[in-house]
C-alpha cells in the first residue's frame, strides 16, 4: 500500500515532487533571509489542517530574539491565531508533565525556546563557561521540547517546521545542528511509547496505560527545516557543494530558494535540488510572495 504524500500547500509543487513530501523524512529548503521560506513553511503547516486534520507546529530556534514574524503571516494568510508556549512555561524550573492529555494545555502550534537569549549560533562565539552555562540551559528546555513534540503529536500533528535556522560556516560549529540532529533523532524518528518515557521517566509505570492508549506511528511525521544561507542568488545555491554539512547530506529533500536577474529585473525562483526516493522535475521555477503567500 503507498503512503500517501504530504502536501506542501501548493499543488504545482507537490507536482514537482512527484506528489508532495514523503512522510516519515527530512526536507531542508534552503534560501536566504526574507526569500520567502517562512511562508513556504506555514503554507505546508496549514495543509496538515485539510489532510490531517490538524495544522502543523512550528519550533523556532531563532536564539537572539529576531522577529520572523510567523503569526502575523499565518493570521493574514490562513485566519490562524497561533496557540503560542508561554515564556512563563518556558522559564518555569518543573512543571507537571502529565498535562499532556489535556489537549487545552498541551496542544500548541508555536515554541520559541530560546526567547530573547541574545546569543550567537557558533560555539566559537562562546568561552568555555558561556558553554557549560549554555548546555545547562539547553538540558533543562530539552524537557520543554520533548513535551511540545509529545503533546502534539498525541493529538494528531504529523507535520514540523523548524524555523530559525542560521548559517554556520561549519556544521560542527553550531548549536543549532547540534539541536536539529537531537530533535531529529531523538524526538521525531522515536517510537511514541520510547518518546513517552523520556517525557515522564519516573513516572512511565503510573502513565503507561494512558500512553497505551495514545500511540502515534512516527513514520507518518514530516519535517521541514527552513535553513537561512549567505547565497541570495539561485545560481550560487546551484553551484554549492549539495554535501556540505551533516544536515543537507541526511536531508530526504532539499528545496533552494533564491533570487534571480533577467534582462535587468530581478525575480525568485525555486529548484528541487534533491528528492531520494521519488521522480520529481527539476526546472528552475519562478515564483511570487503576494498576499495569498507563495505562488509558482
Amino acid at each position: 500500500m503507498t503512503t500517501p504524500r504530504h502536501s506542501t500547500g501548493l499543488s504545482q509543487l507537490d507536482e514537482m515532487l512527484g506528489g508532495g513530501l514523503i512522510p516519515g523524512t527530512m526536507t531542508v529548503v534552503m534560501g536566504s533571509t526574507g526569500i520567502g521560506k517562512t511562508q513556504l513553511g506555514l503554507q505546508f503547516a496549514h495543509a496538515g489542517k485539510e489532510q490531517e486534520g490538524e495544522t502543523g507546529i512550528l519550533f523556532d530556534m531563532t536564539s537572539r530574539g529576531d522577529a520572523q514574524n510567523q503569526d502575523e503571516y499565518a493570521k493574514r494568510l490562513f485566519d490562524w491565531d497561533f496557540r503560542a508556549a508561554s515564556n512563563a512555561d518556558i522559564r518555569r524550573e518543573s512543571f507537571d508533565v502529565t498535562t499532556v492529555w489535556d489537549a487545552e494545555q498541551s496542544r500548541k502550534d508555536y515554541l520559541h525556546l530560546f526567547r530573547r537569549s541574545g546569543r550567537r549560533v557558533t560555539l566559537s562565539d562562546l568561552d568555555d563557561d558561556q558553554w557549560r552555562e549554555w548546555k545547562v540551559e539547553l538540558s533543562r528546555k530539552l524537557d520543554r521540547a520533548i513535551y511540545f513534540f509529545y503533546g502534539n503529536f498525541v493529538h494528531g500533528v504529523r507535520r514540523i517546521v523548524l524555523d530559525g535556522i542560521e548559517p554556520a560556516e561549519k556544521a560542527s560549529d553550531s548549536f543549532q545542528f547540534h539541536m536539529i540532529d537531537y530533535v531529529y533523532h531523538q524526538v521525531l524518528r522515536k517510537e511514541s511509547d520510547w518518546l513517552a518515557r523520556d517525557l515522564f521517566r519516573s513516572q512511565f509505570r503510573s502513565q503507561e496505560s494512558i500512553v497505551e492508549q495514545h500511540p502515534y506511528d512516527h513514520q507518518q511525521l514530516s519535517c521541514l527545516i527552513l535553513y537561512t544561507c549567505h547565497e541570495v542568488m539561485l545560481n550560487d545555491l546551484l553551484e554549492r557543494p549539495i554535501e556540505s554539512g551533516d544536515m543537507l547530506s541526511n536531508a530526504n529533500t532539499i528545496i533552494l530558494m533564491g533570487k534571480t536577474r533577467e534582462e535587468g529585473k530581478m525575480g525568485r525562483a525555486l529548484q528541487i535540488a534533491k528528492h531520494r526516493g521519488s521522480a520529481c522535475d527539476e526546472s528552475i521555477v519562478p515564483f511570487q510572495i503576494t498576499e495569498k503567500g507563495l505562488q509558482l
